[in-house]
């Protein structure tokens, strides 16, 4: 009967494994993502900025992940855990920065571009270079593990992009002033896209692709990037804007149609950009700023009920997510924790490429800025302070791996590893105090555009309770928060007798 052996039964048994290991996994993903959130709430309420939301979602995922090390976890379960630099840009990326766009006050953004702008291309140009050059000698003086100079590059672009989740979190928790948060989200935003134009050219020149690239042609394409990115979203997102206007989508039984479309065209943009050689991460982010401002409006009051709540969902799960994802491949991974003094020096360089980054590109801000839109020196420092290396950095630093010989990318992604879990670590933990230090929390009437934008913001939450609109935070929590930290007492007054005119508040 040896025909009845054709069809062997190992195939089905090790898809079922797979299934279950695909199950388990999975399950694993949701009890860390509902433990940090049920974590990040206790610490918030108790004020706790010690440990802030992302730094607990990365120690739950270091946690975890070392537990998964040592012990006899099938390897088809460890797979559901790998960090996949496709799946951070596709899927997880997306959102976050379209909500930071969507979200974002334009006023304070806008007036302070050029000053965004010159952090975020030539400040990171200059961190990038100062950084690889002096990792380049550290090496050439023994100090610590050496590289070629390409690849010290290359380390330097991917080690330059900056991800403050953390310190914006309690920026916006503690109030600082409106021109220092889009300064530092600005700069977030925009230097991403330019540490990844920076990577991919120095890795190209590194294989012998285009050797005869320079840096002045890496610039070019930067603003050719930049400049195609910002119209192909500002082009979607006005496209949406007259889609809504005139398609008449707005009634009743085409509210799903009407959510469907909302939701769609973030995605279009970023895979717009991204299928042209651009930078997803710019067109996205100029897509939510106008939805936000030109389609929002012309949505049903369900739709729009439904469209805010929904990407500020999916932005949390995905920045939650992100940080548990990370913490959890970090312990996973295999490291090189033979070059400590590479890790070692690798800090100290990236502190001091960052001071020369912030501070000389200040300086050249200040040089053209009237007096009273001059960038005070406690905002540098918190600009300076502000620079933790999170996801990013990460996701780069793991397709290095892939990039360059396995020593050499071996060292740089456990040194990124070590300078990733630091900064969120002890800068995110320190940052409360670090506000507080330099005396800019709840400094937001100190200029007048700050004082202004916190106006606006009472007035359009006024205004919201008003009409009977949910507001996206508590009244008493937001009287509180902003009447006290930011207005004048006789403004506050004043403004306080008009909200208890119009919503009865006691």
């Amino acid at each position: 009967m040896p025909e009845l052996q054709i069809s062997p039964p190992d195939p089905a048994g090790s898809t079922g494994k797979e299934q279950q290991a695909a199950g388990v996994g999975i399950l694993l993903q949701i009890m860390m993502l509902v433990l940090s959130f049920v974590l990040g709430h206790v610490l918030r309420r108790h004020k706790f900025y010690y440990l802030p939301e992302a730094s607990a979602s990365l120690l739950i995922g270091l946690i975890v992940g070392g537990l998964a090390n040592i012990s006899n976890t099938e390897t088809n379960i460890r797979t559901w855990f790998n960090f996949h630099e496709e799946f951070f840009f596709l899927f997880l990326l997306p959102p976050i920065i379209f909500q930071s766009g969507f979200s974002l006050s334009p006023k304070p953004f806008f007036s302070n571009f050029g000053a965004i702008v010159t952090f975020a291309i030539l400040g990171t140009f200059i961190a990038s270079i100062v950084t690889g050059v002096l990792v380049y000698l550290g090496g050439v003086m023994f100090l610590m593990y050496r590289l070629p100079f390409v690849e010290c590059l290359m380390f330097g672009a991917l080690i330059s992009a900056t991800d403050p989740v953390t310190v914006l979190s309690i920026f916006q928790e503690l109030g600082t002033d409106m021109n220092l948060y889009a300064l530092v989200f600005g700069e977030s935003v925009l230097n991403d896209a330019m540490a990844i134009s920076l990577y991919r050219t120095m890795s190209s020149v590194n294989s012998h692709v285009s050797s005869n690239k320079n840096f002045f042609m890496v610039i070019v394409r930067f603003l050719e990037t930049f400049v195609g990115s910002m119209s192909s979203g500002v082009g979607v997102g006005f496209t949406s804007a007259l889609l809504f206007k005139y398609a008449g989508l707005d009634i009743d039984n085409l509210q799903n149609l009407e959510c469907c479309l909302f939701v769609l065209f973030p995605y279009f943009s970023y895979m717009l950009a991204e299928g042209l050689g651009l930078s997803g991460i710019v067109s996205i982010l100029f897509t939510g700023i106008v939805m936000k401002h030109y389609s929002f409006s012309n949505l049903s009051e369900n739709s729009q009920q439904f469209a805010a709540a929904f990407f500020h969902l999916i932005s949390s799960l995905a920045e939650t997510f992100v940080f548990i994802y990370m913490g959890f491949d970090i312990a996973m991974e295999q490291h090189s924790w033979s070059h400590v003094g590479f890790i070692f020096f690798s800090i100290l360089f990236i502190v001091v490429a960052r001071a020369a980054n912030v501070f000389s590109c200040a300086y050249l801000v200040n040089l053209v800025r009237p007096a009273n839109r001059q960038i005070p020196l406690h905002h540098q420092k918190a600009l300076w302070y502000s620079g933790l290396r999170g996801a990013m950095a990460f996701a780069l630093a793991l397709q290095s791996v892939h990039d360059l010989p396995e020593g050499h990318g071996q060292t740089i992604f456990t040194a990124t590893t070590a300078i990733v879990v630091l900064t969120v670590l002890l800068i995110g933990g320190s940052t409360g105090t670090m506000l507080e230090a330099l005396q800019v929390v709840g400094d937001g009437h100190d200029g007048p555009l700050g004082e202004m934008n916190q106006h606006q913001i009472l007035e359009d939450q006024v205004a919201s309770v008003a009409v009977g609109k949910p507001s996206m935070v508590d009244g008493s929590k937001f009287k509180h928060r902003y009447l006290h930290r930011h207005l004048q007492p006789e403004a506050g007054s004043r403004l306080m007798d008009g909200w208890e005119l119009e919503t009865g508040c006691n």
